[in-house]
C-alpha cells in the first residue's frame, strides 16, 4: 500500500492557500551578484543580485556564514571572512529579490540555495544583508568588471550614447560626435553641460569604443540649441522645464572606465524647483575613432594604420575584436603581463594604445590561455592618462614569481558600427551554427539572403562568426542542405567572397559586384559553426635551427617515402634502388598554446591508412616544408600529412588524452607538444636539385588552414638558410609573429608565400 510522506498535508495546505514552499531558484547558475556601498573595497559591501534586468538586496533573516560563502566563492574569492547585517553597507533601494536564504556551504551558486522565492519577502532595506569576502581570488577567478566594480549608483547610470545633431553626423555609420544621453532607470536622459569637462568627455568616448576625446564647436550647437528653444512647435522646449529630462551634473577625473564611477547628481539640488539645467543646453561630446575603424577609403582589408599600433603591443587569442592576452614587445622579444596589480585603468590604457575605447574587463589567470617566452611586466600601476603602457610604473616579471598562468589579458570597449545587425545564422541546431544570410543594399533596397559557397574557407568563416559575436570558426561549411534558411531569403546576394581574415565583417571583405554563383542558392549555400575557444600551435623556432643537418640517403632505404610523395619530382626518373637523395633533416616541435584541443577536421570514419608507415593519417597535409630563393620562389619542397597527431609531451600532471596506437583518439591537447623526430621518415626537404646559395627555409603548420586557429600568425616558421654544396647552416629561425607588425609582410603577401604562389 502506497503511503505519503509526513510533509504531503503541510504542503497541499501550502498549495491550497496560494503560496508556495520554499524552493530553489529555477534558473541555475545564471545569477550575477556584486558587492556595493559607501566606500567598500572589491571584497565587502552590500550583496545585490540581478533578477529580470534589475538590481535588489537580501534579507539579513537566517542569513550565515555558509550562504556568505557561496555568494563570495560565486563573486570569485576564495572564501568568506563574515557576514553583516542591519544595512552596515547602506540600505539599498528597488526589490528585496530573497529573503530565508539556506545553502549547504558546497553550492557554487546563490541560485542553487533554497529561499521564499524571488520577491518574496517580509523585510526593510533596513535589513539588508552585507558579506566579507577574503581578498585573494581563487584559483582561476576571471577578472575584474566594469558591472562588478561599478559604486552605488551603477544600478542606475547603465548606458551611454551620443545623439547626432548636424546633418552630417547623422549621415556617418560611425556616430562619434553629437549630444551625450544616458539611460537612467530603464530612459533616456540627457545632461546639461553646466560644469561639463573634457575630463567627462573622455570617459563617455572611452565606453562608446573611442580613445579620445576632442574639441567640439560648441557656439555652433548653441546656436541650433537657440533655434530650437525660439519655435513654440519644438517638443525639446517643452521636455527641457522638467527635472526628469536631465541629468544634472557629472564630474569625472578621466581614468574612470564607465561614468556610474564618477560623482553623479542625477536628482536636482533639494528644495529648488526651478529648472534643472536653466540657461544651459545639452552636453555635446566629440570623440576620436581609433584607426581601425575609421570610415574605409582604402581597399577593403587594408589595415597598415592599425599595424602600425600593434608595433609594441598586441593581444592575442581573443575570441572577439579588442580582446585577449596582452602581449607587449622588448628587447626584440614579444612577453606577457603578469596579472599581479592588473586592473581596469592598466587595462584601459591598453585598450587606448590599441585604438579601443576604455576596458570594460580585466582578465586574471590566463583565461585567455596562456604564452610561451618571457614575462615581461608585473606590477602595473597605471594613472589612467599614459599614452603607452611602457610609459606606466611596473616591476619586471620575474622579480615576483609570475608564472604564464597568470597572464593578463583585456576585454576592450569598441565601436558600434552596427555590422552584427546585417548577418544572421539560420537552421542549425543551436545558435552558433546555420546557413549564413546577410544584408546587402540591392539596387537602392536593403535584402537578406544567402552567400554563394564557392571559395567559402575558414578565413570567410572567421569573419561572420566575429561579426555575428560568437567568437571563432569551428567549421567553414559548403553544404548546408540539413539546414533550412529563412523563408523568402534563399537567393544568393553575396558571391566570390574572398577575407584575409581581418575584417569585420563580411560586406569590407572582397567580394563579385555582380553576383555570380556556380551551383545556385539552396543546399550548396555557406554555413558556419562557431565556437569560443580555438587551438593555437606554435612551432619550436629556435629547435628547428638546432637539428638541422644533411644527409645522402640511399633509394634502397626510401620506397616508402617515395610512395607518400615525400621526395622532389626528380626522384621518379633515378635508377632505382641504385644512388641516393640529398635530405636537409631537422626536428620540429608544434606547442598548443590555445584554449581548445587541436583536433582532426574529419573524424576516424574517414581517415586513411598508410600501409607502408603502417599508420593513419588523419590530415591530408599537416605541415609543409619548403626551401625559398630569397624573393619567396620555391626551389625544394617537402610534404607531410599527419603521421598522426599525437601528445607527445604533457606537462607534469596533465594526462595525455590523444595516442596513434590502435586507432586511437588524433589530437593535440592543450598545453602539450606533438614532436617529429629528425630520423624519421618525410621529416625532411629533398635538396638534391638545389645548388650552392642563399635561401629561406620555411616551415608551416595547418598550411590549408583546414583547423581552426586563434592565431595562424605564429604557424610558419622561417630561417636563413646557407648551403655551399656540403654543408648548411640555419640561422635567424623566427615565428612569423615575433617581429614587429612594420617588419612583416602583410597578411595578404604572407598568405600568398604560405600557398607558394609568388
Amino acid at each position: 500500500m502506497w503511503s505519503l510522506p509526513a510533509a504531503f498535508p503541510a504542503l497541499l495546505l501550502l498549495l491550497l492557500l496560494g503560496q508556495t514552499p520554499p524552493s530553489r531558484l529555477q534558473s541555475l547558475s545564471t545569477m550575477k551578484l556584486r558587492l556595493v556601498g559607501p566606500g567598500s573595497r572589491p571584497e565587502e559591501g552590500r550583496l545585490e543580485v540581478l533578477h529580470q534586468g534589475q538590481w535588489g538586496t537580501v534579507c539579513d533573516d537566517d542569513f550565515a556564514l555558509q550562504e556568505a560563502t557561496v555568494a563570495c566563492r560565486q563573486l570569485g574569492f576564495e572564501a568568506a571572512l563574515t557576514w553583516a547585517h542591519s544595512a552596515k553597507y547602506g540600505p539599498g533601494e528597488g526589490p528585496i529579490w530573497l529573503d530565508n536564504v539556506h545553502c549547504v556551504g558546497t553550492e557554487s551558486s546563490l541560485d542553487q540555495c533554497r529561499s521564499n522565492g524571488w520577491g518574496v519577502s517580509d523585510c526593510s532595506h533596513s535589513e539588508d544583508v552585507g558579506v566579507v569576502c577574503h581578498p585573494q581570488r581563487h584559483r582561476g577567478y576571471l577578472s575584474e568588471r566594469v558591472s562588478n566594480a561599478l559604486g552605488p549608483q551603477g544600478r542606475r547610470l547603465e548606458e551611454v550614447r551620443l545623439k547626432p545633431i548636424l546633418a552630417s553626423a547623422k549621415r556617418q555609420s560611425l556616430v562619434t560626435e553629437g549630444a551625450v544621453e544616458v539611460k537612467y532607470e530603464g530612459h533616456w536622459r540627457q545632461v546639461c553641460d553646466q560644469g561639463w569637462t573634457r575630463n567627462n568627455s573622455r570617459v563617455v568616448c572611452g565606453m562608446l569604443g573611442f580613445p579620445s576625446e576632442a574639441p567640439v564647436v560648441s557656439h555652433y550647437y548653441r546656436k541650433v540649441w537657440n533655434s530650437k528653444m525660439n519655435d513654440p512647435k519644438s517638443r525639446l522646449k517643452s521636455l527641457t522645464k522638467k527635472n526628469s529630462f536631465w541629468i544634472h551634473r557629472v564630474s569625472c577625473l578621466g581614468t574612470e572606465p564607465h561614468m556610474a564611477n564618477c560623482q553623479v547628481q542625477v536628482a536636482p539640488a533639494q528644495g529648488k524647483l526651478r529648472p534643472a539645467c536653466p540657461g544651459g543646453m545639452h552636453a555635446v561630446v566629440s570623440c576620436g575613432a581609433g584607426p581601425r575603424f575609421h570610415p574605409l577609403k582604402a581597399k577593403p582589408g587594408s589595415k597598415e594604420s592599425w599595424a602600425e599600433q600593434e608595433t609594441r603591443l598586441r593581444l592575442r587569442s581573443g575570441a572577439q575584436v579588442g580582446e585577449g592576452r596582452v602581449e607587449v614587445l622588448m628587447n626584440r622579444r614579444w612577453g606577457t603581463v603578469c596579472d599581479h596589480g592588473w586592473n581596469l585603468i592598466s587595462a584601459s590604457v591598453v585598450c587606448r594604445q590599441l585604438g579601443f575605447g576604455s576596458a570594460r574587463e580585466a582578465l586574471f589567470g590566463a583565461q585567455l590561455g596562456q604564452a610561451l617566452g618571457p614575462i615581461h611586466l608585473s606590477e602595473v600601476r597605471c594613472g589612467g592618462y599614459e599614452r603607452t603602457l611602457s610609459d606606466c610604473p611596473s616591476l619586471e616579471g620575474s622579480q615576483n614569481g609570475c608564472q604564464h598562468d597568470n597572464d593578463a589579458a583585456v576585454r576592450c570597449n569598441i565601436p558600434n558600427l552596427g555590422f552584427q545587425d546585417q548577418v544572421r545564422l539560420a537552421g542549425g541546431r543551436s545558435p552558433e551554427e546555420g546557413v549564413v544570410e546577410v544584408q546587402v543594399d540591392v539596387n537602392g533596397v536593403q535584402r537578406w539572403g544567402a552567400v554563394c559557397s564557392d571559395h567559402w574557407g575558414l578565413s570567410e568563416a572567421m569573419v561572420a562568426c566575429r561579426q555575428l559575436g560568437l567568437g571563432f570558426a569551428n567549421h567553414a561549411i559548403k553544404d548546408t542542405w540539413y539546414w533550412q534558411g529563412t523563408p523568402g531569403a534563399g537567393e544568393v546576394v553575396m558571391s566570390g567572397v574572398h577575407c584575409s581574415g581581418t575584417e569585420l565583417a563580411l560586406q569590407q571583405c572582397q567580394r563579385h559586384g555582380p553576383v555570380h554563383c556556380s551551383h545556385g542558392a539552396g543546399r550548396f549555400s555557406a554555413g558556419v559553426s562557431c565556437t569560443d575557444s580555438a587551438a593555437d600551435l606554435v612551432l619550436n623556432a629556435q629547435l628547428v635551427q638546432e637539428t638541422a643537418y644533411l644527409e645522402d640517403r640511399p633509394l634502397s632505404q626510401l620506397y616508402c617515402a617515395h610512395e607518400e610523395n615525400c621526395l622532389s619530382r626528380s626522384a621518379d626518373r633515378m635508377d632505382w634502388p641504385y644512388g641516393h637523395r640529398r635530405l636537409l633533416r631537422f626536428s620540429s616541435q608544434i606547442y598548443n598554446l590555445g584554449r581548445a584541443d587541436f583536433r582532426p577536421k574529419t573524424g576516424r570514419h574517414s581517415w586513411i591508412w598508410h600501409q607502408c608507415h603502417r599508420h593513419y593519417h588523419s590530415i591530408e597535409v599537416f605541415t609543409h616544408y619548403d626551401l625559398l630563393t630569397l624573393n619567396g620562389s620555391k626551389v625544394a619542397e617537402g610534404h607531410k600529412a599527419s603521421f598522426c597527431l599525437e601528445d607527445t609531451n604533457c606537462p607534469t600532471g596533465m594526462q595525455r588524452r590523444y595516442a596513434c596506437a590502435n586507432f586511437g583518439e588524433q589530437g593535440v591537447t592543450v598545453g602539450c607538444w606533438d614532436t617529429y623526430r629528425h630520423d624519421i621518415d618525410c621529416q625532411w626537404v629533398d635538396i638534391t636539385d638545389v645548388g650552392p646559395g642563399d635561401y629561406i627555409f620555411q616551415v608551416v603548420v595547418n598550411p590549408k588552414l583546414e583547423v581552426a586557429e586563434s592565431d595562424f600568425s605564429n604557424n610558419v616558421v622561417r630561417c636563413r638558410c646557407k648551403y655551399d654544396g656540403q654543408r648548411v647552416w640555419l640561422h635567424d629561425c623566427h615565428t612569423g609573429d615575433a617581429h614587429r607588425a612594420s617588419t612583416e609582410r602583410s597578411l595578404e603577401q604572407e598568405q600568398r608565400l604560405r600557398n607558394n604562389l609568388i
